[in-house]
């Protein structure tokens, strides 16, 4: 997404809880001739989200656009997941999206208008088995995102949010390589798939790249579903 947006002119605050991975993303930014910062923040504290926001007026004098795009995930059911990994789900996938669009808003207002893009999940659409919690929390991004919606529509302010299914993300490769056999992890991970392939990183980007556009002027409060199928069948 920092690629993405930068490379169609966009200022870009990359912001990741791990802070040089958050460098390395500006600098991969700057090194394709873009403007790009960094900052280290938990989303899931509002006091690291604040700084977040001032560090961004702070560098580029405005915000014009907000990407909620953290989170974590969990592979349990209900009655597996421990209460400490449920708070931490809910904590950085629902929490965090709340503090950015608390804190981003009153800035979009003054400013005359703004744009939100919030990652949910096609978890947060169907069941999804052994997702008890991430389920949950990608559900609540979804509502979220529709409430501010209606909430800040006069105000000139668009939120809408990016449902992606299986992506080929760091996230998913640690979990093939947790498996028991990683190889047939893949294979079925794909076999589910319509398209008969995994979803990329680039095309989820294109997708909130779109929400983010002019293109888009007509669209709020939506669910764009990028998941080759998956909640189709």
């Amino acid at each position: 997404m920092a690629l993405l947006f930068a490379a169609e002119g966009a200022a870009v605050l990359a912001a990741d809880v791990d802070g040089g991975a958050a460098a390395e993303s500006a600098r991969l930014v700057r090194e394709q001739g873009g403007a790009a910062e960094s900052w280290a923040a938990d989303v899931s504290r509002s006091d690291d989200v604040r700084g977040m926001i001032d560090a961004c007026l702070e560098r580029f004098g405005r915000i014009d656009i907000l990407c909620n795009n953290a989170g974590v995930g969990s592979t349990q059911t209900v009655v597996d997941t421990p209460e400490e990994l449920w708070d931490r789900v809910m904590e950085v996938n629902a929490r965090g999206t709340f503090l950015g669009c608390k804190y981003a808003i009153p800035h979009m207002v003054a400013a005359g208008g703004g744009i939100i893009v919030n990652t949910a999940s096609v978890a947060g659409l169907v069941g999804l088995k052994q997702r008890a919690a991430y389920c949950a929390a990608k559900g609540a991004v979804i509502s979220l995102t529709r409430q501010i919606a209606i909430d800040y529509v006069r105000q000139n302010i668009r939120c809408n949010c990016v449902c992606p299914g299986t992506i080929d993300s760091p996230w998913v490769t640690r979990n093939v390589a947790a498996a028991a056999d990683p190889a047939a992890e893949r294979e079925a991970m794909i076999a589910r798939q319509p398209l008969g392939r995994l979803g990329t990183p680039e095309e989820v980007a294109r997708a909130a790249l779109y929400l983010a556009s002019d293109d888009a002027a007509f669209i709020t409060g939506s669910a764009l579903v990028i998941d080759g199928g998956l909640t189709a069948q």
